[in-house]
């Protein structure tokens, strides 16, 4: 398997969150990239494809303001990272606004996902990682492995959220329409609900996104991903959410992604795009489900007899003692 990664992806360094009603240390660390790289083998280059295929998916301006928000931050009189703390449940407007925290709330759907000085040019790079893996399976690759970081599926066409801020999967699959590769699939088994994607593709017929994920009754990102919500206008009918309860262990999850497997069949996907996270494993600190490292060998396995090109970008995973074992045991499925 061809796998990209680049190093300017480990500039994005936030030092803490907003979490469970405290400040917390950061969780999407540099050190999940080095974990990975460091079991995946040879890298090969990333080609920067510019901002266009960025533009394609995010809004422009909701572009521009992550590219300046951290040095708008510092022109305030700010230290540290730019997070915001006032979210609009209505009204959420996007003008000029004079402070960089109005800003904030009308970009971001959480308090912790904060801006860091290097943070717009690792989500620049972690994006061009997800179109060079495209890339590749454009050339008549089987299978690819982006390793993309910061993650991207809780990022809409105008928000931030959950660790992420452009969403790599997303771009990644209206590339592949583009170029003709549809109709295209992406299947998320991040812990997470994708919401971003689900949000960016809910309206569109030409790609179907499937999600199993921890239930949003008790997990975030809470308002996306019940099991009816399924599209809407054109694209009604090409949303499928699977969400199961905290704890679940392997047979559960083999159901569900086997109804997974089904529907894409169905859709007659030609390209598949693969959100992997790693935290479904049973020992990752901020997740809840209790897969083995082994059950990640399986569940590749699955998906490898779809047989179809196949491009994997990585999300989350928070247990760095187990996670480059995992994506790589995840990978071997395809082999």
């Amino acid at each position: 398997m061809i796998v990209f990664s680049e190093e300017r992806q480990v500039r994005h360094a936030p030092a803490r969150e907003l979490n469970n009603g405290e400040w917390m240390p950061y969780a999407e660390v540099p050190a999940r990239f080095e974990q990975i790289r460091a079991v995946m083998g040879p890298m090969a280059e990333v080609r920067d494809h510019g901002i266009e295929p960025i533009l394609a998916v995010h809004d422009a301006d909701y572009v521009e303001f992550l590219r300046e928000a951290h040095q708008r931050w510092l022109d305030e009189g700010r230290e540290g990272d730019a997070i915001g703390y006032a979210f609009p449940v209505v009204q959420r407007r996007k003008l000029d606004f004079q402070r960089i925290d109005a800003a904030l709330g009308a970009y971001a759907m959480d308090a912790a996902t904060p801006i860091a000085a290097e943070t717009w040019q690792s989500a620049y790079w972690s994006a061009q990682t997800a179109l060079s893996g495209l890339d590749a399976i454009a050339a008549g690759e089987r299978y690819a492995f982006a390793l993309c970081r910061p993650p991207g599926h809780h990022s809409g066409a105008d928000y931030m959220g959950g660790y992420c801020y452009l969403n790599n999967v997303a771009i990644a699959a209206r590339e592949a329409t583009a170029q003709g590769l549809g109709p295209v699939a992406i299947l998320d088994v991040d812990y997470h609900h994708g919401n971003g994607t689900q949000d960016i593709f809910w309206s569109d017929p030409d790609v179907l996104f499937v999600s199993i994920h921890a239930d949003p009754v008790t997990d975030f990102p809470y308002y996306w991903g019940h099991a009816d919500e399924v599209g809407g206008g054109g694209g009604k009918g090409t949303t499928l959410n699977l969400p199961l309860p905290r704890g679940t262990q392997w047979p559960d999850y083999k159901s569900a992604l086997e109804t997974a497997l089904q529907r894409i069949a169905g859709f007659g996907a030609k390209t598949l795009l693969i959100s992997f996270g790693a935290d479904t494993f049973q020992d990752d600190p901020i997740s809840h489900f209790k897969l083995a490292t082994q059950d990640y060998a399986r569940m590749g396995a699955a998906i490898a007899g779809l047989n179809l090109p196949t491009l994997i970008v990585m999300e989350g995973g928070y247990d760095l003692a187990s996670l480059g074992t995992n994506v790589a045991t995840f990978c071997s499925g395809f082999e």
